[in-house]
């Protein structure tokens, strides 16, 4: 019994923090700071919202040995070294960091990992500590059987917040508090307190992301909710509501990789069948006002299946479109219309013409989901989705076997994306009011700047004044809603411009869904503006490719094609008043080489035909809703 008690105390007393943090001091002396909120949102701020570190049961397993510490000292733009022992240092710091540790056995690999080694009866557990010991690819090998222990509902319990390890969530839950607190800086840098919600009943990703708006003195108030192989969401709301009824504080969810939901996240019924009721629907739409559009495991916009007559639909979707996240249900192509964003957007509309509430009606974001503690989508520095994928030479092609994914390798992974906010200043408030406003896009990874205007009266001469004022003033900005007016189709202000270090832009679209008459669901890319117009008339309702200037042997492109701002007032040539529609903007790069060419550069390396080695780059803004009059 003292073995038993000795191994709990080690297991439930670890912290997972980084030693060396005395080194810090608290902003200002321990004092508030008051950053004063501008007019109207001044610049885009750049973060991730989506972020694991050795306190994450898979990424510990995986191999990373970084803490919230090294992520947060990263995102600001400082050096440090990756637990390949690579150095590694963002070009431009973030503005902003969500460190979202799963909630599920918070701490637990790295307790198992720290454990003495006869304490460890279950023989189970022995054999991942003994596989973590060899080295990487032991414990990757530990992680692939942890993974399918969890699709099967089979975790050792030791593994899970029970049994008295909610001492331990507690620990790490503290912890890791007073790290994002030493490294919140209102108005340079924000950290935010959040977890994740590791939703996967059967494998099929359901995963949120939790938000708090709020500092440490109500956030310790709670500690991260575990799953527990719930399936369907409520759990995680009704813990949200409880939350701020107790505290007076605010916190949202942030549903991601629906790709990987085999067709789950965005379902026309309730979870589980039956119609979808409008208490669900208000309820949804209040807790989780944006979506991840964009990240490591693929893109969730749009797939050609859904989308056939979108040429530039369907990025990032190779590898991912066989099966859910763990690979233990295959993919057929009825799930996709539940999977893709688009598509939600889509359903939503139809759904609040049914019962007068629109579940689907969020923002767009991106962001990384990074398993190595370093938050950058870069495509020159792409630290990979887990240590087994930091930089090496077999990264691209090394088949990404965990539990049952056959037919995914390394270079199906982006390098993306980041989330573009427009908030008023940078701190946690203003941050989290823009993301509820949902005044927010997601980027592939480029920091292209966009802004997106809806109204009655834009016309081309407001682009030669101050047309941001009058965005916010005469219109609604992205995430906004226009109701029924008298002045004919709505116009539009949409502005992009390259990312400073970056690649010139393609061409700007807006894509329309909306709700035919006969009640069928309808979707139309608009190319709106691009570059060298003179030269790349539309020919066939098509504008003509940007070019290529990619050179893979060196991992090069130069910007002597497309343009490096874009801008536009448009009218919707095909309004009808009476149908309720959306539109957002989809901003493309001219080609640029990805994280594979230069690996192939840098290792000497000659990759299979089938590998992506270019792409365009891209950025999704949040809708503009129109809602005509009720009749």
């Amino acid at each position: 019994m003292r073995r038993e008690i000795l191994l709990a105390a080690l297991l439930l007393g670890t912290s997972g923090l980084v030693a060396g943090c005395d080194q810090l001091k608290k902003v200002a002396g321990g004092k508030d700071v008051v950053v004063k909120e501008t007019e109207f949102p001044e610049r885009v701020l750049w973060g991730d919202t989506h972020l694991h570190t050795a306190n994450s049961v898979d990424a510990f397993g995986f191999g990373v040995r970084l803490g919230p510490e090294e992520a947060l000292r990263f995102a600001r733009g400082e050096e440090v070294t990756s637990t390949t022992g690579l150095k590694a240092k963002l070009p431009r710091p973030l503005d902003f960091l969500v460190v979202t540790d799963h909630a599920e056995g918070l701490g637990a690999t790295k307790a198992l990992y720290d454990a003495p080694r006869l304490l460890i009866r279950d023989e189970t557990m022995l054999r991942w500590y003994d596989m973590m010991h060899e080295g990487p690819a032991g414990s990757q090998r530990a992680m692939a059987e942890i993974l399918d222990a969890r699709g099967r509902n089979a975790l050792p319990k030791a593994m899970l917040n029970q049994d008295g390890t909610a001492e331990r969530t507690k620990s790490v839950w503290n912890g890791n508090i007073d790290a994002v607190e030493r490294y919140n800086e209102p108005g340079k840098f924000t950290a935010f307190f959040g977890f994740e919600y590791t939703l996967m009943q059967g494998g099929n990703n359901l995963h949120r992301n939790i938000v708090f708006r709020d500092g440490p003195d109500r956030v310790r108030t709670v500690v991260p909710l575990d799953p527990t192989y719930k399936a369907t969401p409520d759990e995680i709301w009704s813990y949200m509501e409880a939350y701020e009824k107790a505290t007076g504080g605010r916190v949202l969810a942030i549903p991601h990789n629906s790709n990987l939901s085999n067709g789950l996240m965005f379902e026309l019924t309730q979870p589980g069948g039956g119609p979808m009721t409008a208490a669900y629907a208000k309820r949804r739409a209040r807790h989780e006002p944006v979506v991840e559009i964009t990240q490591i495991k693929g893109d969730s916009e749009s797939h050609p299946f859904l989308s056939p007559n979108d040429e530039f639909a369907g990025f990032g979707v190779a590898g991912w479109e066989l099966n859910n996240l763990l690979g233990n249900q295959p993919k057929v192509s009825s799930m996709f219309a539940g999977e893709y964003v688009r598509e939600a957007l889509k359903r939503g509309l139809l759904l609040e013409q049914q019962m007068g509430v629109n579940p689907y009606k969020f923002g767009l974001i991106g962001s990384t989901d990074s398993h190595t503690a370093l938050a950058t989508a870069d495509e020159n520095q792409f630290f990979g989705k887990h240590t087994g994928n930091e930089p090496n030479p077999a990264r691209a092609t090394q088949e990404q076997n965990l539990g049952t994914r056959k037919g995914r390798f390394g270079w199906h992974y982006l390098a993306s994306g980041y989330a573009a906010v427009w908030a008023k200043a940078n701190t946690r408030a203003s941050i989290f009011d823009a993301m509820a406003r949902r005044e927010v896009y997601g980027s592939t990874g480029p920091r292209m700047t966009v802004r997106f205007f809806g109204g009655w009266a834009f016309k081309e001469n407001d682009l030669k004044g101050d047309w941001v004022r009058a965005g916010y003033r005469r219109g609604v900005p992205m995430g906004g809603e226009l109701s029924a007016s008298k002045k004919g189709a709505p116009s539009f202000i949409v502005s992009a411009l390259k990312d400073p270090i970056g690649a010139n832009l393609d061409r700007v679209q807006i894509v329309k869904g909306w709700v035919d008459k006969s009640g069928k669901l309808q979707e139309k890319v608009f190319d709106v503006v691009w570059s060298n117009p003179e030269k790349r008339k539309p020919a066939g309702g098509k504008v003509p490719a940007v070019g290529d200037t990619v050179n893979v042997a060196t991992a090069s492109y130069t910007n002597s094609i497309g343009a490096p701002t874009l801008a536009k007032v448009w009218t919707d040539p095909e309004f009808d008043p009476s149908v309720r529609a959306f539109y957002y903007v989809r901003v493309l790069e001219i080609p640029t080489p990805s994280w594979p060419a230069f690996d192939a550069v840098r290792y000497k390396l000659k990759l299979p035909p089938e590998v992506r080695v270019k792409q365009q780059e891209r950025a999704y803004t949040s809708p503009i809703w129109y809602t005509p009059t009720k009749a």
